[in-house]
């Protein structure tokens, strides 16, 4: 499938800022199941600083913006062919051990309730169908209902609401999944769906690492594994770490943030 992104993130201040400061992993990277044909971020008057790729595999670019500030967008254009992989990841260079990825987060902090959810689903001895019941439990669990949550929102906090989106849902899954001894982390990327207005064109989900396939990704938003439908720009611990763009400005004023995110297929 050909996609296109069109995503735009505008941050704008009430009292101007001395200057901004942001990291960003907007960049997808290629590997077995998407092949970047054409991707370019701009900022505006941004002026582009240090890049490297990290241990995930992830491109890092920092950029700066000289003030004063009062608005700015990060404006993200591009086009990705990719392929169903059946979830797995293939063909990603990362050199981070999965044994990493078992270390928790505030926002994926298991209490007792996700290590009940968790433990539910013991006897199972497959890591894959191990990783597939636990993507199951929580979608049984979390149901996806956009507004219920909020950013800051933890695992635990969503699984004793009931409810929560994709991030909530991909938190919950990685504790639950780091619970049994399974290696989890967050993904955040883009997802293509004709469903319009049920979930949102920027996404996330859960990576479960199972011996033998090695990562496999896992939506419980959408009760499935990710497909050609979607694009994965980059991972991390939890939301906060795998965030696309991470900043601060500098200045009293008080941000705020409008993002607009359009996933197109040309090509199928």
């Amino acid at each position: 499938m050909i996609l296109t992104v069109d995503h735009v993130t505008c941050y704008r201040y009430n009292r101007p800022a001395r200057a901004l400061v942001q990291s960003h992993r907007l960049m997808p990277s290629n590997c077995a199941g998407q092949r970047v044909v054409n991707w370019t971020v701009t900022v505006t008057d941004g002026i582009a600083g240090g890049a490297f790729r990290d241990g995930a595999g992830d491109w890092i670019q920092g950029w700066t913006v000289p003030g004063p500030v009062s608005e700015v967008a990060v404006s993200v254009r591009g086009t990705v062919e990719t392929s169903d992989q059946a979830g797995v990841l293939r063909g990603h260079r990362e050199v981070t051990p999965p044994e990493c990825y078992l270390q928790c987060t505030p926002a994926t902090k298991a209490d007792s309730a996700l290590a009940a959810l968790g433990a539910s689903a013991a006897g199972i001895a497959e890591p894959l169908d191990l990783a597939h019941r636990l993507s199951d439990l929580v979608a049984d669990a979390i149901a996806y209902v956009p507004g219920a949550t909020e950013a800051h929102t933890t695992a635990a906090e969503a699984l004793a609401l009931g409810k929560g989106v994709c991030q909530d849902q991909a938190h919950a899954l990685i504790a639950v999944a780091r619970g049994v001894g399974l290696p989890a982390r967050y993904v955040s990327g883009y997802l293509f769906t004709v469903k319009e207005g049920e979930h949102e064109a920027a996404h996330a989900w859960a990576e479960i690492w199972v011996r033998g396939l090695g990562w496999v990704g896992f939506d419980p938003a959408n009760r499935c594994c990710p497909d050609d439908r979607y694009i994965r720009l980059g991972s991390g611990l939890d939301a906060q770490d795998a965030a696309p763009i991470r900043g601060i400005a500098r200045g009293p004023g008080v941000e705020r943030l409008e993002v607009r995110v359009a996933v197109q297929a040309v090509q199928q």
